[in-house]
């Protein structure tokens, strides 16, 4: 569960129920049934609209990535990938074999069934790298229908506004109603742009930076199954993968390889 997702979609609505609530607003008066299916039935219409209809089921895939990311642990990638290059060396590469059916993912099995099958590097990182390219850009063109729901709620939001005031106009004979009907009007307002930039934004680009992770975990995947294939040293394997890691992951692990080194 990610926990930051949760505390700031919390922490965004505290602040803008607090702040009307401390200007002496009332909260009932954010509630206008109305104006939220204008605003929302309206930007998810406009959304399907533009998006073809696979693309569409698949954002209800990796929606859930928003508060459960998958595991991108880079760490226990590089180790496994150095055990099976210690491994490859014992037993030869059909040694992985039996390590196809226990991978944690479908594009890791892909990636030792190939290794296991004894292809060449080159075809090794040709059929890997356009399944890298095509998921990236699956899970990429699913995240921004959140980025286009972002653009249209506001203009939406507008929309309802407008309707409201026409609705408003046709009461200038009871000045009483003008007040809490303009009022109202607004409401529409702010759940276009508060649903924009409070979860329609946020949430493209919360997805859109788990998939770059998933992609950097999946790049040094390639690499490291290219490198057993080419029958690389296991500690020599382990120093280039590492340069995926940022400087204070990496120290501890240097550490480790510079003392097996000097006994």
């Amino acid at each position: 569960m990610d926990l930051l997702s949760i505390a700031g979609v919390v922490l965004g609505f505290i602040a803008i129920l607090g702040g009307n609530f401390l200007e002496g607003g009332h909260v009932a008066g954010l509630f206008n049934a109305p104006a939220l299916l204008i605003v929302v039935g309206g930007t998810l219409g406009a959304a399907m609209l533009h998006t073809p209809l696979p693309t569409f089921k698949h954002l209800f895939t990796i929606l859930p990535w928003i508060l459960r990311p998958p595991k991108t642990e880079m760490r226990a990638t590089i180790s496994n990938i150095v055990s099976w290059a210690k491994l490859a060396r014992r037993e030869g590469l059909l040694g992985l074999e039996r390590l196809i059916r226990s991978a944690p993912d479908e594009f890791t099995s892909k990636s030792l069934q190939l290794l296991v099958d004894g292809n060449e590097p080159e075809t090794i990182r040709n059929v890997l790298e356009v399944e890298l390219i095509a998921r990236e850009n699956r899970d990429f063109q699913a995240a921004k229908i959140l980025e286009s729901m972002g653009g249209y709620a506001p203009t939406i939001g507008i929309i309802g506004a407008v309707m409201g005031l026409i609705h408003v106009m046709g009461n200038l004979a009871d000045p009483s109603k003008l007040g809490p009907g303009i009022a109202t009007a607004f409401v529409a307002t702010i759940y276009g742009v508060g649903s924009a930039n409070l979860l329609f934004l946020p949430m493209a680009n919360k997805l859109k930076s788990t998939i770059g992770m998933l992609s950097q975990v999946r790049e040094l995947l390639i690499e490291g199954i290219i490198s057993v294939a080419d029958g690389e040293n296991p500690k020599t394997i382990e120093l280039k993968l590492i340069g995926y890691l940022d400087a204070k992951e990496q120290a501890p692990i240097m550490r480790s390889i510079f003392n097996q080194s000097t006994r």
